[in-house]
């Protein structure tokens, strides 16, 4: 078998997305200030930049203006600021307006953009490029590597032309080990790597668990009569029921918008389908108005991160730091969580510097932990910490009375000493027998549509003959306990068809369709028994999102 050849860099980053990007560029600032060579690369694993980001987005350009101060002169994607906010609570048939005057004001949009986030990274990655920053698109980081010493020595990408059953085809090649006197990871919300280390360092001691959300997301071209550019339309109430959550509709240039629906993976009714809530909360009568002579242009769907202060992890560790989305540093109220994950990096590249600069090598950063927390990202996560326990203990209408009752007396000072707790996803299913099955409406190919045609248009692919990327502990629980138990949940959470029950000899079988996968890891967080676990496929599949 051949070796893996490997190269050596001061600072290894996995992850393209916001936190590696402005981590990357931050680092050669300080190198470029202080007159130093200093080596960084940054993996991808999308065939480009931005092709596996997805975000509704209205930007704070907070961080932004801290890392490129001339941001605004660089040809920036953000070109449409917010000019309006609207917060609809929807019935069945009705919308009633909540006045945003009632929102704290470090709620408000003043200030913001709205845009695709996949194309501010791609912009983020011209900057970085510029300045001596290598980003290696379509290598997936499939492995940590250490040192002899239990501190993390880098990452080694995945191999290639390996075929479903292990064996090696003609045009097999192995992974590359990339070493890095600090290794970044930023992998966006449950990052497989994230996860094991993790595991081996201990970092969630002391911490609550991260809880999480799926956001599926579309681009629409709409009537342009309809189009205010800037218009930012938040919603919450109906469709659901038995769960939180809300949508978003987003008004962006060239008469598009970018509307989507978010589901906390709390809920309990092992009948609900994120996919299916998402399509029929456009055929609300406000919604559906606003769609109606549009035209869907592409789809997807991504995790967040919804623990907010609580459930921040410890950040640094021998060799190696969590940044941006794999730590979670999602503001859940703002529904924004772009500017803190740049601050995150802009911060662990200071504090590797720093340390490389005293000829320190692997050593924990623990002045990027104590720096995070001390600075503008702790202090805005802490004004909110409450809101995710409140709304997923008390629900919806409760739930928003008192998270905002909070959040106003914690602007006044006067906020509650704690912080609330939080509960696993994957705990928190009902057994079937105790709920009501939920029928959805059929799509009627207008308006509403199905998960096939949707993933069609979030042009997902992989090579099909490969290892499956998702992978299962013990093939025998989806039908021993996922399916008696539960009815084979994952059917209904995945947004992208990729797991189903077929009949075989007479008994079921679960398939999985990898191919459909669009990494949205809902299966890694929500599977009942943890039985699913995500990793990477062959770099460069997946989605490839154009403008998400």
């Amino acid at each position: 078998m051949p070796e893996r050849e490997s190269m050596a860099y001061d600072v290894v980053i996995v992850g393209a997305g916001p936190a590696g990007l402005a981590a990357g560029i931050r680092l050669k600032q300080l190198a470029e200030e202080r007159g130093r060579e200093l080596s960084v690369c940054i993996l991808e694993k999308g065939s480009e930049v931005g092709a596996h980001i997805l975000s509704g987005a209205v930007i704070d350009p907070r961080a932004m203006d801290e890392l490129l101060p001339n941001w605004r002169e660089l040809d920036s994607p953000l070109t449409v600021p917010v000019v309006e906010n609207r917060h609809w609570v929807l019935t069945r048939t009705k919308k009633y307006e909540l006045p945003h005057i009632m929102m704290p004001p470090f709620m408000s949009n003043k200030g913001t953009y709205t845009a695709s986030l996949g194309n501010v990274c791609r912009w983020l990655a011209g900057q970085a490029e510029a300045l001596g920053v290598e980003i290696f698109p379509g290598f997936a980081a499939a492995e940590i590597l250490y040192n002899d010493d239990g501190s993390v020595k880098g990452v080694a990408t995945g191999d290639m032309g390996v075929a479903r059953d292990g064996t090696h085809k003609p045009d097999y090649q192995p992974g590359m080990e990339l070493h890095g006197r600090y290794t970044f990871f930023a992998e966006g919300a449950r990052g497989h790597l994230t996860r094991q280390v993790k595991r081996n360092f201990d970092l969630d001691a002391g911490s609550q668990p991260q809880v999480y959300g799926i956001g599926l997301k579309e681009l629409w071209d709409i009537d342009p009569t309809k189009h205010v550019p800037g218009r930012v339309i938040h919603t919450q109430g109906w469709p659901l029921e038995d769960a939180w959550g809300g949508g978003f509709i987003y008004h962006q240039e060239n008469a598009q918008v970018a509307i989507g629906f978010v589901v906390a993976l709390n809920y309990r009714n092992p009948y609900l389908s994120p996919f299916e809530e998402f399509q029929r909360f456009k055929q609300h009568p406000a919604v559906r108005e606003m769609l109606e002579g549009g035209r869907r242009v592409s789809y997807g769907a991504r995790a967040i991160n919804e623990g907010g202060y609580q459930a921040i992890p410890k950040l640094a560790f021998p060799g190696g730091v969590l940044i941006g989305c794999s730590a979670g540093f999602v503001n859940v109220p703002r529904i924004k969580g772009s500017h803190t994950a740049m601050k995150s990096g802009m911060l662990a590249a200071e504090a590797a510097f720093e340390a490389i600069a005293a000829e320190r090598n692997g050593d924990a950063l623990t002045a990027y932990d104590e720096a995070l927390h001390a600075g503008w990202v702790g202090d805005e996560l802490r004004m909110v910490r409450n809101v995710e326990p409140m709304v997923a203990k008390f629900g919806g209408t409760l739930g928003t009375l008192l998270a905002g009752t909070d959040m106003w007396m914690r602007y006044l000072k006067i906020g509650l000493p704690f912080s609330m707790r939080h509960h696993p996803d994957n705990e928190t299913l009902w057994r079937k027998d105790l709920v009501k099955p939920i029928q959805y409406p059929k799509p009627d190919g207008v308006i509403s549509f199905d998960k096939l045609s949707s993933v069609f248009l979030s042009n997902t692919n992989h090579e099909e003959d490969q290892p499956v990327h998702l992978t299962l502990k013990d093939p025998a629980i989806p039908t021993e306990v996922n399916l008696p138990l539960y009815d084979g949940p994952e059917q209904r959470y995945c947004p992208a068809g990729v797991y189903e029950y077929v009949e075989e000899g007479g008994r079921p079988r679960l398939q999985i369709n990898a191919q459909n996968c669009v990494h949205c890891k809902t299966c890694d967080i929500k599977d009942p028994t943890q039985n699913i676990v995500w990793v990477v496929p062959e770099g460069g599949g997946g989605p490839n999102y154009p403008n998400m």
